[in-house]
């Protein structure tokens, strides 16, 4: 189906958007006709039977929020994912223009060395919380 790598990922990221941005629609939908729903208030002479009877539609409303509040979350989760898979898809290849000859002729051996060095490759460490504390305590403080 897809020639290239780069369609592949390409394919992927798109993929991902678009169910990232339609858990995100579904998530907007849902919250939408949950809030454009009839709200009863209730209300009577004792105060002890208006919380009870008003006790169970709010955990329920408030269960319910906290479930459109996960599916947005994982939503939007799923669609930066999505954006960063297609942003980050390998470039396409672009051949580079060719020298006239002479300029390949003309370069000395020191440049062509000079060309190939690396850099120093960098190492890092991890030093263990507690030799840092005796690092920084066997240091003599300056007054």
């Amino acid at each position: 189906m897809f020639e290239t790598f780069k369609g592949k990922i390409a394919f992927s990221g798109v993929t991902v958007l678009a169910i990232g941005v339609a858990l995100l629609v579904f998530t907007f939908a849902s919250a939408f006709t949950f809030l454009s729903g009839n709200l009863q208030v209730f209300t009577s002479a004792d105060l002890a039977q208006t919380f009870g009877d008003s006790l169970a539609p709010l955990i329920a409303a408030s269960i319910r929020i906290m479930y459109l509040g996960v599916m947005g979350w994982i939503g939007s989760l799923i669609t930066i994912r999505g954006v960063t898979i297609i942003a980050n898809a390998p470039k396409t290849e672009m051949s580079e223009p060719q020298k006239p000859a002479q300029e390949a002729t003309q370069k000395t051996p020191q440049t062509v060395q000079q060309k190939t060095k690396k850099p120093a490759d960098l190492e890092f460490g991890v030093i263990p919380l507690e030799e840092m504390e005796q690092q920084q305590t066997a240091k003599p403080k300056a007054n």
